[in-house]
């Protein structure tokens, strides 16, 4: 198998990629893809598109969503299955678990005094949480068939490779 990897991938996150596809004796080269971060070159019609975690997700799905919606309909279009691989961890294993998450950014907030007293005023009281976050992920997968798969950083460069037919 040999993989082709987008060369917009992230420095870090692909050195660490390249590092676990070097033990496990992959072949790759790094070109621009259409759609995605990684292709099979002998099944070229599956893509797999890396998230790091569920906020990456969450950025694509609501703030950049013009972006991210396109890049779906050109994968459509040109007749290749986009697999979205994200590194979440921490007990999101299914995109069912996606339903029960909570998003870190409601947390977020600057220390104000009110009434004489200190309050947490939230930063972000309308991030995206996890309910909605799931019901906007089965609609990707049912309109434009992606299919969204959970693994931890420390296994990514294996879940790619069997992901694309290794």
């Amino acid at each position: 198998m040999t993989i082709q990897v987008d060369t917009r991938e992230h420095k870090k996150e692909w050195e660490r990629i390249q590092s676990q596809f070097d033990s496990l004796g992959v072949d790759y080269f790094r070109s621009k893809l259409y759609v995605g971060d990684y292709m099979n070159i002998d099944r070229p019609r599956i893509v797999v598109d890396r998230k790091k975690d569920l906020l990456e997700i969450c950025g694509n799905v609501c703030q950049q969503h013009e972006r991210f919606k396109k890049e779906l309909i050109r994968a459509n279009d040109a007749g290749i299955k986009l697999i979205i691989l994200c590194e979440h961890g921490e007990g999101i294993e299914k995109l069912s678990d996606v339903y029960f998450w909570h998003n870190p950014r409601r947390d977020d907030g600057e220390w104000i005094m009110k009434d004489g007293h200190p309050y947490k005023q939230p930063t972000s009281p309308n991030a995206t949480e996890g309910s909605s976050l799931y019901k906007s992920l089965c609609t990707i997968r049912d309109k434009y068939g992606v299919d969204i798969v959970f693994c931890d950083k420390a296994d990514t460069g294996y879940q790619i490779t069997q992901l694309l037919g290794g």
